[in-house]
């Protein structure tokens, strides 16, 4: 019998090893395929809304459109800050082949490039993204426009955009009370942050600085609007799906009149100097000059560092606002209301005679404080130490009655606390009190921190710690004439919005009443006018052909030692004393209160003149129908008339149901 050939043993179980192998691939393949068919059923039907929302995202953008800024006119609708639009010359950085030098370079062959241009794009340059676009040159003329568009497609990174400007048609003239827009800065972007501003702000480049373009800025800048734009893998845009519109800002409307300010602009010449003046009825502030002045079209896009310099280095200061920052003594334009505080507390009768000699001392004392007229004025009451300026009335009086029980009646004029006007940065004045002597000179010694009843003799006649603002003198002036009516002044009247066809009023509404009897305030009135009459310190403004009253004041700047007399030809100029002048007019029911000091001007009789002036211009010209044109023709390019009159009457026809809006406002003196 044969015997059958067997298998050998490795052989069959390499056999069975090939055989696991292959089902452990073939289980990993399937295992690998089922997990790739989950993830695309993950992302193909769960995902898939997801994923389409981001791809179109992707596709889709959104392109902020800044809204056009608001206008601001005088109360004739004469534009005093406009906007107009202008091609300029823009590089980013980040997409520029090779060197940005040789680019400009370049560039040279069809724009004129300044040093000036150079110089404000390495200062934009530093401060800007890579990314962002950095302007070379602001104002591009259109045949440099026309010039070098055809080229552009050789300057990866360079454009030529359309931009809105901003100017001031009247420079110096407005530069304080408009104030001035700027780039946005991190401090800027930092506020609207915090106040949750930030998306109203998505395109816009510039914001309100100071001044009005601050206060106003949430009225003047508007609300932007967006298209939605449809974008290639190049991202070029390929159409526009959808468009919103911006809401430019709304548009200012003053109470000032620029012919006005131009006038009183020329009384003041190249005087260091500042006038306000208001409507006593309304708290409508008239006109508004501190000189010298500056240009505010130098701070648009960033203002030189040398001009900076010279700006901030002048011992004129002309970037002070002296309407509402400047500090002054008010000298014996302060008696008026030293006399209603006399005639309240009960120290005075209308009819109360005091002496009034050439010198006076405390009793106990032999520190003689002088008046201004060495033989004095004999024994006077109240109306006639007003009318010829009195110093030694007031000393005596005030000492006796003491800064403790004056200083209430004094506080009811404003003295002390800001007036509300609508700018930003108003100083409060220093009317003194013991409490604030003792805060103010915390780090003393208690002796020098006390009050001393002597330190009541000169604040009696407007030294001492006295420091009021015009723009306070002006608006307790106003509030005295108005029979204690109080107004909270107001540059702006009206506010404009195009886009809801509404006008909202600041409505003139009193703030308050001073409380004093109404007898009190005719008397004074009548002092004031006794003032410009024969006898008075301003006799010389007499004679007009309407009734007005006013207060010669001159302000001491330095000290005069006892026995010395003071002379202005030995001192340096910034040294010599203020002059200062209060006055209104009608004095029966007044349109008119005007404060003007003019520094180290020396005696208040010379500025008297020129506010006497100022209310013929305004009074007899302006108020009396005559139709003038503007002083110094200097029309403001681009007018667009507002309102044709106090009454709210707009040019372009109303929509229909266009409405109205109220809303409310929010040492020794020489006369």
């Amino acid at each position: 019998m044969k015997e059958q050939p067997t298998t050998p043993l490795p052989d069959i179980q390499a056999g069975k090893d090939f055989k696991l192998r292959l089902g452990v691939a073939f289980g990993l393949i399937v295992l690998a395929f089922g997990a790739l068919a989950a993830r695309f059923a993950y992302l193909q039907i769960d995902q898939h809304q997801n994923y389409t929302a981001r791809a179109t995202t992707n596709r889709i953008t959104l392109i902020p459109t800044p809204p056009v800024r608001g206008e601001i006119v005088d109360t004739n609708g004469v534009v005093l800050a406009r906007n107009y639009p202008v091609f300029s010359l823009e590089l980013i950085p980040k997409q520029i082949d090779g060197k940005i030098e040789d680019t400009i370079e370049a560039l040279r062959a069809y724009v004129d490039i300044s040093e000036a241009d150079l110089k404000r794009f390495k200062k934009f340059r530093a401060e800007y993204r890579s990314y962002e676009k950095v302007p070379l040159k602001l104002k591009l003329t259109t045949d440099e426009a026309s010039q070098l568009a055809p080229h552009l497609y050789r300057f990866p990174g360079v454009e030529i955009n359309a931009r809105t400007f901003r100017e001031y048609p009247f420079g110096p003239l407005t530069a304080h009370f408009l104030g001035y827009i700027g780039r946005i800065s991190d401090k800027d972007q930092d506020k609207l942050k915090e106040e949750e501003r930030t998306a109203l702000y998505r395109g816009t480049t510039h914001i309100g600085k100071s001044g009005l373009e601050s206060y106003y800025e949430p009225q003047l800048h508007g609300n932007p609007g967006y298209q939605e734009v449809e974008k290639d893998a190049h991202g070029d845009i390929v159409r526009v799906l959808r468009s919103v519109p911006q809401q430019s800002g709304q548009t200012l409307k003053l109470a000032l009149d620029i012919r006005l300010q131009q006038e009183a602009d020329r009384l003041i010449g190249n005087r260091r100097a500042a006038m306000v003046a208001i409507d006593p009825q309304t708290g409508g502030v008239l006109t508004f000059i501190s000189k010298p002045s500056f240009n505010p079209n130098l701070f648009l896009d960033g203002i030189d560092s040398e001009t900076w310099k010279q700006l901030n280095e002048d011992w004129q200061r002309p970037l002070l606002n002296r309407v509402t920052q400047g500090l002054y003594p008010p000298g014996s334009t302060f008696k008026p209301f030293m006399g209603m505080a006399l005639l309240e507390s009960g120290k005075l009768k209308m009819n109360t005679i005091v002496p009034a000699p050439g010198a006076w001392s405390i009793p106990g004392s032999t520190h003689l404080f002088r008046d201004s007229v060495r033989r004095g004025h004999g024994a006077v009451n109240l109306s006639t130490a007003i009318q010829v300026s009195s110093d030694t009335f007031f000393y005596r009086t005030g000492y006796e009655t003491g800064i403790e029980k004056l200083r209430p009646y004094l506080a009811e004029f404003g003295f002390g606390e800001a007036t509300g006007i609508d700018l930003p940065n108003e100083y409060r004045g220093i009317l003194p009190s013991p409490e604030w002597k003792e805060k103010r000179f915390a780090k003393l010694p208690p002796s020098q921190r006390q009050w001393h009843p002597a330190e009541m003799v000169p604040v009696s006649i407007g030294q001492g710690y006295n420091a009021y603002t015009p723009m306070q003198m002006a608006h307790a002036l106003a509030s005295l004439v108005n029979d204690g009516e109080v107004y909270r002044p107001h540059l702006v009247k009206e506010m404009l919005d195009y886009n809801k066809q509404q006008i909202t009023l600041i409505e003139p509404k009193p703030t308050r009443q001073i409380p004093f009897k109404q007898e009190y305030f005719e008397y004074i009135k009548n002092a004031m006018r006794k003032v410009v009459g024969p006898g008075g310190t301003a006799r010389a403004i007499g004679g007009a052909p309407y009734t007005l009253g006013g207060k010669t004041g001159t302000a001491q700047v330095v000290q005069i030692k006892q026995g010395k007399t003071y002379n202005a030809a030995a001192l340096r100029e910034q040294h010599r004393d203020h002059a200062w002048f209060i006055g209104f007019a009608p004095v029966d029911k007044p349109k008119i209160a005007v404060a003007l000091i003019l520094e180290n001007g020396g005696w208040g009789a010379t500025a008297a003149p020129l506010v006497r002036k100022l209310m013929d211009y305004y009074l007899l010209t302006l108020q009396g129908g005559t139709n003038t044109a503007m002083p110094g023709d200097q029309g403001a390019p681009g007018s667009n008339p507002i309102l044709d009159s106090e009454e709210h009457i707009i040019p372009l026809q109303p929509a229909s149901g266009f409405q109205t809006g109220i809303a409310p406002a929010s040492g020794v003196s020489a006369p």
